[in-house]
């Protein structure tokens, strides 16, 4: 029996989830998301999944419209901030497997207690950032 199965790693190569499910692998550079607006333009009905290494506190918030994001800790320790009408609550990720789902339009920060690794699967479509 032959097989085209490829082995990728999640820090070098992204998944994009089309909206059928179908998943297409994105080799992640320094134009990644340009790369990604190139090719998939505003995003709509797709689903990214990523993996990040933070070494510090982000420094902005960020909300998804287009629907829930899942945050899972793989390693390390992060406390996720949501906000929700001006009211702040924490979850604290502390163990692998640990994860969080972020509703649809809850503006969401990190605080980083310890070198973490986490592993996002975003709806991209109109993602929007603001400052601390």
């Amino acid at each position: 029996m032959s097989s085209n199965v490829n082995t990728s790693t999640i820090s070098s190569t992204f998944v994009v989830l089309e909206e059928n499910g179908d998943p297409i692998p994105i080799t992640v550079s320094d134009r990644f998301y340009q790369d990604l607006e190139h090719k998939f333009g505003d995003f709509k009905g797709k689903r990214l999944i990523s993996h990040y290494t933070f070494e510090k506190d982000w420094d902005c918030w960020e909300m998804h419209p287009a629907g829930d994001e899942f945050v899972c800790l793989l390693s390390g320790q992060v406390d996720f901030i949501l906000e929700q009408n001006g009211i702040e609550s924490l979850i604290s990720l502390n163990a692998p497997g640990d994860y969080v789902l972020v509703h649809r339009g809850i503006w969401h920060t990190a605080k980083v207690h310890s070198s973490s690794s986490v592993l996002f699967i975003t709806p991209g479509e109109e993602t929007q950032c603001r400052p601390l």
